[in-house]
């Protein structure tokens, strides 16, 4: 197991099943974790309540964890039921706003410190969606595609100032809601959070230090 002992670690999306499932994989190897989400989740880490939709909030959420040596990005969402036609303007915010401007938002709001500081990692969570389009997932397949747009953006300005920026490609992920919604399906070959948290921690460390603007697929046997 990687030990992030002294490191001090953001998890947005912290209160979710997979951001519940970093988060704790960080804190149980020796990190200083501080969980950002939007609803209040009990935790044995330090937990804070924002809209990382907001920019202003963002930075406040930024400011009050301080010195940031490892910024995982997992919050997002998923919806899909919509042709691209039939898309309302709703849908299309909401799938942005939560996949997309989330990111961004925590980029402005950490960056600067990192490259002030000549050090840091940042991980964003895209999907597998995002490498190609798909019937009724199309504002979803959108936004996840810009983040991995962002990340090879952020690893290209930020990589000669010792800063590594990644991101992971989930499929399916075994979660208590995807079991709900598709009954039928084969939960095994489904991603386990632990196991997204471990390709999380892989970026974070010092192993992965000559990794730049990857896209790493995690995809169970799905």
């Amino acid at each position: 197991m990687n030990d992030f002992n002294g490191k001090r670690v953001v998890v947005t999306g912290a209160a979710g099943v997979v951001g519940r499932a970093v988060a704790d994989a960080f804190h149980l190897a020796n990190a200083d974790v501080t969980g950002i989400d939007i609803v209040e989740a009990e935790s044995p880490y330090r937990s804070i309540v924002a809209d990382l939709i907001d920019p202003e909030d963002a930075r406040r959420a930024a400011g009050e964890a301080g010195h940031i040596d490892v910024l995982a990005n997992i919050a997002g969402g998923f919806t899909m039921g919509e042709t691209v036609a039939e898309t309302s303007d709703e849908t299309w915010d909401f799938m942005f706003n939560l996949n997309a401007r989330t990111v961004l938002n925590m980029a402005r709001a950490v960056v600067p410190g990192m490259r002030d500081r000549g050090a840091g990692r940042i991980v964003n969570i895209g999907a597998r969606a995002g490498l190609r389009g798909a019937g009724a997932m199309g504002a979803y397949c959108a936004s996840k595609s810009v983040v991995l747009r962002l990340t090879e953006s952020l690893a290209d300005e930020l990589k000669a100032s010792g800063i590594n920026v990644n991101c992971i490609l989930p499929s399916i992920v075994d979660t208590p809601r995807n079991r709900e919604d598709m009954p039928k399906a084969d939960f095994s070959k489904w991603v386990r959070p632990d196991q997204i948290a471990s390709v999380v921690m892989f970026l974070a460390s010092d192993a992965a230090s000559a990794i730049h603007g990857a896209s790493i697929p995690v995809e169970g046997l799905s």
